[in-house]
């Protein structure tokens, strides 16, 4: 996996997101720009890692590197749609980050608008350091906000599933009915509300 540098235009962010398949909660997004020179062992797309691995490297991330998370809402999810929401938490995530960057590399094959010059690459997790260190930010957020759901919404199994469609997941709302973290435009939560 490539450490990557804009050769005109530094410092450069990796933007990659979490939760745009799940039934419930918000879909969220990180960008890291890392110091070349302290860069932490072990990085790799977020997928890759086990819960405890991800966690030790979201510490590391965050305690040498410039990080910005942005949160799109399961409101914004309804009324925008997913991909959209996902395009303004990666803005977001941008604008969050303690100094500007001159570039962006992001994961998939889309280039939003985030406030600076920024690239498409496919597979990015597994190409790009900061994409992929992007990726354990935002996978790392998004899982402690559904643990902290799962207490909020007790019966559900966040916690376990982190609002994925599962079968637990399709019988607690079968038996427990909608909340208002499940995305409304996603089926079958919209078909539940016919």
């Amino acid at each position: 996996m490539a450490f990557e540098t804009a050769s005109t235009a530094t410092p450069v962010c990796g933007i990659d997101e979490a939760g745009r398949g799940p039934w419930a909660g918000p879909v969220v997004a990180a960008a890291v720009i890392l110091d070349p020179a302290n860069i932490p062992p072990g990085i790799n797309d977020s997928k890759k890692l086990t819960a405890k691995k991800r966690a030790q490297l979201a510490d590391a991330i965050r305690a040498v590197a410039q990080v910005g998370v942005g949160i799109g809402q399961v409101e914004e999810i309804d009324r925008l749609n997913i991909r959209q929401a996902t395009f303004v938490a990666m803005a977001r995530a941008v604008a969050d980050l303690p100094h500007p960057p001159q570039f962006a590399l992001i994961d998939g094959r889309d280039a939003p608008e985030v406030g600076c010059p920024a690239q498409a690459v496919i597979k990015g997790d597994g190409r790009s350091l900061s994409i992929a260190a992007a990726s354990i930010i935002a996978k790392t957020v998004r899982d402690e906000m559904m643990v902290a759901m799962d207490a909020e919404f007790p019966g559900f199994g966040f916690a376990a599933h982190k609002g994925y469609g599962t079968k637990i997941h399709r019988e607690a709302l079968d038996k427990l009915g909608i909340t208002r973290i499940h995305r409304k435009s996603f089926a079958p939560i919209r078909l539940m509300q016919r």
